[in-house]
């Protein structure tokens, strides 16, 4: 994670930025070096030059990696503004594979679970949320695609439970999900007092804090399956906890166009994304404002209390 979080915009990373910032991390020189040891023999960075001078490039795979997990934190921030409402459809993913195509058969398991579905039985996933395209791509990567059946329905059931609230309680752990939101919580608002502080920050424990923050977000929402407001218990910790994030992104933003530091991709891309969530936010309360606003005006034209309306 820490050498994936400081890759630059050309695919670089500085390797005495990240011994520095490891060392702010409680990471010793040996585990860096074992770290960049492994990533170029697994083939995802190559390396030029020695020690704290050497640079490391990414491969094309690597900076392409980096790419979707915005993705999936924009969809939830749109899920917290209440700008993606559900539609009431399940997406459901079936397959059969044989022993023979066995490690196809585990991927794609993995990928299911990893993309939000939960096992109704053997062979067959559902998902609250379209996610065909992605469950395809797997599909064809693996050059499985026959194997595949697709379909959506509004009317599930799995034993006695048949209401969207008490199948997504029976489906996902609710419990376990809300308590890495919670932590993430209680990460985020120390980081957020200290970048929003008057203080200066050193350019390095800047960057500390935002790795800290991408590991953390990335520990509450890899394992996370988005479900929509409407399926989860109220108030849901993830809609505050994510706020938090994207508080602590801004200021982030913030330090970094103040310094004039170039950020890394990562957090340039979750930057953005803050950006929109906040965006989204305002967007949304001045549409309800708009909304009051013109329901009070009729009110009085009509002489009916606006509660009334």
């Amino acid at each position: 994670m820490l050498v994936h979080a400081l890759v630059r915009e050309d695919g670089t990373v500085s390797t005495g930025e990240l011994y520095g910032v490891a060392d702010l991390l409680g990471m010793s020189d040996q585990q860096v070096r074992l770290c960049i040891k492994r990533l170029v023999a697994e083939g995802r960075f190559t390396h030029e030059g020695r020690g704290r001078k050497a640079v490391l490039y990414a491969t094309e795979d690597t900076v392409r990696a980096l790419a979707p997990h915005p993705g999936f934190l924009r969809h939830a921030f749109r899920q917290d503004a209440g700008l993606a409402p559900w539609d009431g459809v399940w997406h459901l993913a079936a397959f059969a594979l044989p022993e023979t195509e066995r490690a196809a058969r585990d991927t794609l398991r993995d990928t299911l679970v990893h993309l939000g579905g939960a096992p109704l039985q053997g062979g067959l996933y559902v998902s609250a949320n379209p996610w065909e395209p992605y469950v395809e791509e797997a599909v064809d990567h693996l050059g499985v695609r026959d194997a595949l059946t697709l379909l959506t329905t509004s009317d599930l059931r799995r034993g006695e439970h048949h209401t969207p609230a008490g199948l997504s309680r029976a489906l996902w752990p609710h419990d376990e999900i809300a308590a890495r939101y919670h932590r993430l919580a209680a990460v985020a608002r120390p980081r957020l007092a200290r970048l929003t502080a008057t203080e200066p920050l050193e350019p390095a424990a800047a960057l500390t804090l935002a790795v800290e923050l991408a590991a953390e977000l990335g520990r509450a929402m890899d394992p996370d399956p988005l479900l929509p407001p409407e399926l989860l218990p109220a108030p849901w910790p993830g809609r505050e906890a994510r706020a938090l994030v994207a508080r602590c992104w801004e200021a982030l933003a913030v330090r970094t166009e103040t310094t004039r530091e170039d950020p890394p991709v990562l957090f340039r891309a979750y930057a953005q994304v803050a950006r929109e969530a906040v965006d989204g936010v305002r967007e949304r309360a001045q549409a309800d404002g708009s909304a009051a606003a013109r329901s009070s005006a009729r009110a009085a034209a009509s002489g009916v209390p606006s509660s009334a309306l």
